[in-house]
């Protein structure tokens, strides 16, 4: 796997977005049991283990902003994804640097 530098945004600036109401596509690569602690409303689960069986899931025109626990799997997610053809976002911070609701 070749390194591309990942595209990023903030927490606070993805739930401005949210909180703005533009309709964004957010993907969540953490594992089942921490997606039913909680997630941002709106969100796609799909753990980091699983993203290569399901990129079909994905579409590829769109913009995916890819959250995690603490922003490690979401950036390594997004790479995945880059070199996939996908434009993807990595959360920095991941959920723990969220202030805003999750469900």
């Amino acid at each position: 796997m070749s390194f591309q530098a990942n595209k990023e945004i903030t927490a606070d600036e993805l739930a401005q977005r949210l909180e703005r109401g533009e309709d964004l596509n957010i993907v969540d690569v953490r594992e089942p049991v921490e997606w039913e602690e909680a997630h941002i409303p709106g969100s796609k689960h799909i753990p980091l283990g699983q993203l290569p069986e399901r990129f079909e899931e994905l579409d590829r025109e769109k913009e995916w902003f890819v959250v995690c626990r603490s922003g490690g799997r979401s950036g390594l997610a997004c790479e995945l994804l880059t070199e996939k053809g996908y434009d993807a976002v990595n959360m920095t911070g991941g959920l723990l640097a969220w202030r805003s609701e999750l469900v």
